[in-house]
């Protein structure tokens, strides 16, 4: 019998949007292996599906043209590291070989399948020649981009043969079947095969699967093997210093697009300034939108002087993209290029498209020797130290401030004799610091930038009561400002709403004895707390 997988449904239905035309996107034309993306509805007969349904006549998504290309692009990106061509062409489809191909259906029509579920899929079906197609229910999960982009690329991992990568504990007893990852924020991190849903930061796993804790998966290699006839995407540019890809200027910047396609791959580049001054590089993985939304890449720049010696490697730990912020001197430099892991996620699945945009601004002369900039978050409050060597007079100092790295703005105008400063500063994400310096004979330096992302350590945030419930309803005390979903194993919503300041008693309606997990966040941080109902 044919295995067949169902994505479990998290979310509840909104109201629809209006259809519209399907914009024809192409993620790799060349490749044939191929994902089809069908958007505007299809009949479907002669299928799997129709031993149990019959013909299944499925409406279409009702997404916008503006939300079916942010669809496509999540899938796409998760999809990058391997010569397959995601796609909303049908054409591309029918041209693709009969097996080497799948069609992700995304429709509002989901009646037709017993159970409520976002997506279903068959194991393997991507091979099987005879279009069979994987189902995205759109209205069933509420219309949520975020949700049923992530159960598109979750259903056709499926196809290629993935299983669900599971959670379990220490004595090996399987925690659900759906690993739900960790962490908050941008780099909170989850397996594209357990649920995405909640994190930013979703990536193929090397983990345990559904069946055991010693059935260990690899994601990539089992979408790149030989039965789907799909491989990994020959690499883009050489890792050693004697083959780097040069950078060159025009009108003092350069811009290079990449891929770091396997967790080995690394990019190297070489660039040279023909005098001293302040070079800036902005490295940013792709992404859909603020905070790196959809990206599959934590980046690590490495700088390399002429002699192959490291400088500087720039990684900060609660952001995806890297920004390089230094002065040189003439000569020729390296960066090198690669995806990491950080404190959420392993290295393992870091993979994905990059762009990077170097900007160079010579000076005249060089007084400065050394300007380094250190901060740390003691419980709120940002605190800086910096030391400066340099031959000439200071005299002006501006510690500035950015959200995206790359936009910087005053946060206060300090003594030119001054090296500390301490204050709290007014927001609840990450901050990007530098220091803005002025010396007597007017020339500005930068320091390098420093990251501090908040401190949640000890600050307020929800809490249950117990964690053993043995009424049909959970106790929890918040700070306020929170929403909250409760949850069973296997992912099945059981309750959502607000929590308000202080106490709250949350109905959960119909609950049987075992595990429930309850989600709490403010839009910036999350938390996860598990609970037991006998």
């Amino acid at each position: 019998m044919k295995n067949r997988i169902a994505n479990l449904l998290l979310l509840l239905a909104f109201a629809l949007p209006a259809a519209a035309q399907v914009p024809v996107l192409n993620s790799y034309p060349s490749a044939a292996p191929t994902i089809f993306l069908d958007f505007d509805g299809q009949t479907v007969s002669g299928t799997q599906w129709n031993n149990v349904a019959g013909t299944i006549a499925a409406g279409p998504s009702n997404l916008t043209p503006a939300q079916v290309t942010e669809v496509y692009n999540r899938i796409a990106e998760d999809y990058r590291p391997f010569n397959i061509n995601v796609t909303t062409d049908s054409t591309k489809y029918f041209a693709a070989p009969a097996k080497q191909r799948i069609r992700l259906i995304f429709t509002i029509t989901s009646s037709w399948y017993a159970q409520p579920v976002g997506g279903v899929s068959y194991i393997g079906s991507f091979a099987w020649g005879d279009n069979t197609p994987a189902w995205i229910f759109t209205e069933a999960l509420g219309y949520n981009i975020k949700q049923i982009s992530e159960a598109g690329a979750h259903e056709a991992g499926h196809t290629f043969g993935l299983r669900h990568q599971a959670s379990y504990d220490g004595n090996c007893t399987k925690l659900t079947d759906y690993n739900a990852g960790t962490g908050s924020g941008e780099i909170g991190w989850a397996p594209i095969m357990g649920v995405g849903y909640y994190q930013n930061f979703t990536t193929w796993n090397l983990g345990p699967t559904s069946l055991g804790c010693t059935t260990s998966q690899s994601d990539l290699l089992m979408i790149a093997r030989a039965a789907n006839g799909v491989t990994f995407r020959t690499d883009d540019f050489a890792e050693t210093f004697p083959g780097a890809s040069p950078a060159t200027f025009s009108n003092a910047r350069f811009t290079i697009d990449g891929v770091i396609s396997q967790s080995d791959d690394k990019d190297m580049f070489r660039f040279t300034v023909t005098q001293a001054g302040r070079f800036v590089l902005t490295a940013v993985p792709y992404n859909v939108g603020a905070q790196n939304r959809g990206s599959d890449l934590d980046m690590l720049v490495t700088l390399y002087n002429s002699a192959q010696t490291q400088m500087g490697s720039y990684n900060p730990a609660p952001i995806l993209s890297s920004v390089v912020d230094t002065t040189l001197e003439a000569g020729t430099y390296y960066l090198q290029v690669d995806g990491k892991g950080n404190q959420f996620a392993t290295e393992y699945g870091s993979l994905g498209s990059y762009a990077l945009q170097g900007d160079f601004t010579a000076f005249g002369v060089l007084p400065l020797h050394k300007l380094e900039l250190r901060g740390v978050n003691e419980n709120g409050m940002h605190r800086f130290g910096w030391e400066i060597v340099a031959d000439e007079t200071v005299t002006q100092q501006v510690l500035e401030v950015s959200t995206n790295g790359t936009s910087f703005a005053p946060v206060a105008d300090l003594a030119a004799a001054g090296r500390d400063y301490r204050y709290f500063p007014n927001a609840s994400s990450s901050l990007q610091y530098r220091l803005h310096v002025t010396f007597d004979n007017g020339r500005n330096y930068y320091s390098n930038v420093v990251v501090l992302r908040p401190a949640t350590g000890n600050a307020p945030k929800p809490e249950l009561v117990s964690t053993l419930v043995r009424t049909g309803s959970v106790m929890v005390t918040s700070p306020a400002g929170y929403k909250y979903t409760v949850a069973d194993i296997s992912g099945r919503t059981i309750s959502s709403g607000a929590l308000a300041d202080g106490t709250t008693t949350i109905a959960l309606p119909g609950v049987s004895a075992g595990a429930y997990a309850i989600r709490f966040t403010n839009g910036v941080d999350q938390f996860v707390e598990k609970f037991l109902c006998q």
